[in-house]
């Protein structure tokens, strides 16, 4: 079996401390074959909606440089990026982008809600009732779509992602159910781009999506899949792959991709 994790951060992250180098010996250690470091990229300022107007991308290139120096032939290195909130300003997205180094892989992702939700941060989001609970997934899901559309990247991150803030830091019992139409858009609308999904290992905690949503992106077509534990520190690194792994393959996988210079690289389950 071939193991590796998509979806890792190192200290060029503002949530993250460690470097590539210790990412790197952390896998090694997990009996990984191959990491992709996705360390954040935005249009705006991590945490808040303000506008960035560039993005410095010698940290990342430094970084992972080194990274290749200090771990050799033992474990294959990628270097990607997580494109977080891209919606907020596609134009400045894109310019962001067009200076980027070669990349391998991007992931795309949403962590605030929207203009109309006051750009609230998924991380700190705490609503009061059920109606308001409601309003905000289907706020998340909307900008989920709007990035789906735009598609300048290769797979949707951690597709559920408010569950992990409601569910496991504010104590609810949340589920995306009754969003189903907008799920089968979001997946109509990226399978025929070639664009897939990732199955978020968290840290050991709830699938990113679970396996209802798995099922349905599988069973409309939908092939592409990585993935990732988003470890932010290396005692995450490769946390339940393996058993990642096993549910792709109870969902109807028969294969995962890793990324080589943005195309698909593919695994048997």
């Amino acid at each position: 079996m071939y193991f590796a994790d998509y979806h890792t951060h190192s200290r060029v992250s503002p949530d993250a401390f460690s470097s590539m180098t210790e990412m790197a010996e952390a896998a090694i250690r997990q009996g990984l074959q191959e990491i992709c470091f996705t360390d954040h990229v935005e249009p705006i300022w991590f945490g808040n909606t303000a506008p960035r107007k560039t993005y410095d991308w010698a940290p990342l290139t430094e970084e992972f440089r080194a990274a290749q120096a200090a771990v050799g032939d033992r474990i294959r290195l990628r270097l990607g990026v997580e494109l977080g909130d891209a919606v907020w300003d596609l134009d400045r997205s894109e310019a962001i982008m067009a200076r980027a180094p070669a990349l391998d892989f991007v992931i795309g992702s949403i962590h605030i809600l929207s203009e109309q939700m006051d750009g609230r941060d998924l991380y700190s989001l705490a609503p009061r009732d059920e109606a308001e609970t409601q309003a905000c997934l289907a706020d998340y899901l909307g900008q989920i779509q709007r990035l789906a559309r735009w598609g300048g990247f290769h797979v949707l991150g951690h597709l559920t992602l408010p569950l992990r803030y409601l569910n496991e830091n504010r104590g609810m019992h949340v589920s995306f159910d009754g969003f189903e139409a907008e799920m089968e858009d979001i997946f109509r609308t990226i399978i025929p781009k070639g664009i897939g999904i990732e199955l978020n290992t968290n840290r050991g905690n709830t699938p990113l999506p679970d396996a209802k949503w798995l099922k349905l992106y599988r069973g409309m077509g939908g092939e592409v899949i990585t993935l990732g534990t988003d470890a932010h520190a290396p005692d995450a690194v490769g946390c339940a792959i393996r058993e990642g792994q096993a549910l792709l393959r109870e969902c109807g996988f028969r294969r995962f991709c890793t990324f080589r210079q943005g195309q698909p690289v593919w695994h048997d389950l």
